[in-house]
């Protein structure tokens, strides 16, 4: 493999079905020649669309990258749960959802917008007592997992579409839904999905899931997809400056607070959000946030 030069810098993904997000970490890492690389924002195997990749320093920036807002386009189905909340689950009912209207399911959809309390899927990377959930699960134990607030402040149902199912159980009534969702970092698709499904009376489950946005970052940004993660050539990475400009308040330093922030100092500044981006000559120096004893501190450090 050639040496390529220490650049660093974000990389859209537009993840492939089957593909994990590690898998495709472990495919940047060949590209760009470097082992410092990592995601924000784990998608799973089923799953298609946005993953972004931090490479070199940018990777100080992803925890942060992780925690903003999200778009997904999903497809709900209705009348089948399964142990997995999705398609890649066992069965384990077949309600039915014959008697179900597409005004009940908009009308339910509704109760599940805003500030609401929501049970991740049992299989999912929570860790239980320093183990994955999913592991848990796998294993034969009983999983429950504490309610956490989301914020979903989209929730629209754009088609429904009945029809039955072909695979096990066969000829089962089933309603698909394709949903648009904006939600906060936490909420699991899936779950609205099940959720969804028992308020209805119905059961439900996902059956494809794409994100298209992680706060400044759309899909339509992506620079890799699976003929880009096949082959040899690297993509231009999305400068820090301009990361920074599209997912947090940017400050314009002075020469002498950059030195300062170099060292990693806190400084004398008024800052607009708790994580604001300091740039100086156009360059991302670092992340602060507001401190009440020395105004401004260091959160991470990319500058040196």
């Amino acid at each position: 493999m050639t040496e390529a030069p220490m650049v660093s810098g974000l990389v859209v993904v537009d993840k492939p079905q089957g593909w994990t997000s590690h898998q495709v970490v472990g495919r940047c890492r060949r590209l760009y020649g470097t082992r410092k690389v990592g995601h924000a924002g784990t998608l799973d195997p089923m799953a298609t669309g946005v993953l972004l990749v931090g490479v070199n320093r940018a990777t100080r920036l992803l925890g942060h990258l992780a925690g903003h807002d999200k778009t997904y386009t999903a497809t709900i189905r209705l009348g089948v749960d399964t142990i997995t909340d999705d398609a890649e689950g066992d069965v384990v009912a077949a309600r039915g959802a014959s008697g179900v209207s597409e005004a009940d399911v908009r009308a339910a959809v509704g109760g599940f917008r805003g500030q609401i309390s929501q049970v991740p899927s049992a299989v999912s990377a929570i860790k239980v007592d320093g183990k994955r959930a999913y592991a848990r699960v796998r294993a034969g134990e009983q999983v429950e997992l504490a309610a956490r607030q989301v914020t979903v402040s989209r929730y629209e149902v754009l088609a429904v579409r009945p029809g039955e199912t072909i695979g096990e159980p066969v000829g089962t009534p089933v309603l698909d839904l394709d949903v648009i969702v904006d939600c906060s970092s936490g909420t699991y698709i899936r779950a609205l999905a099940r959720d969804l499904g028992a308020q209805l009376g119905t059961g439900g489950h996902l059956t494809a899931l794409r994100r298209t946005r992680i706060g400044g970052f759309e899909l339509s940004m992506a620079s890799l997809d699976e003929q880009g993660l096949a082959g040899e050539e690297a993509p231009p990475l999305i400068g820090l400056g301009e990361v920074a400009r599209r997912a947090f308040p940017v400050v314009e330093v002075s020469a002498a607070q950059a030195v300062e922030i170099g060292f990693g100092r806190p400084l004398d500044l008024s800052l607009p959000a708790d994580v604001t981006a300091l740039v100086f000559d156009g360059e991302l120096l670092a992340l602060y946030r507001p401190d009440p004893e020395l105004r401004a501190a260091p959160i991470a450090v990319l500058a040196g």
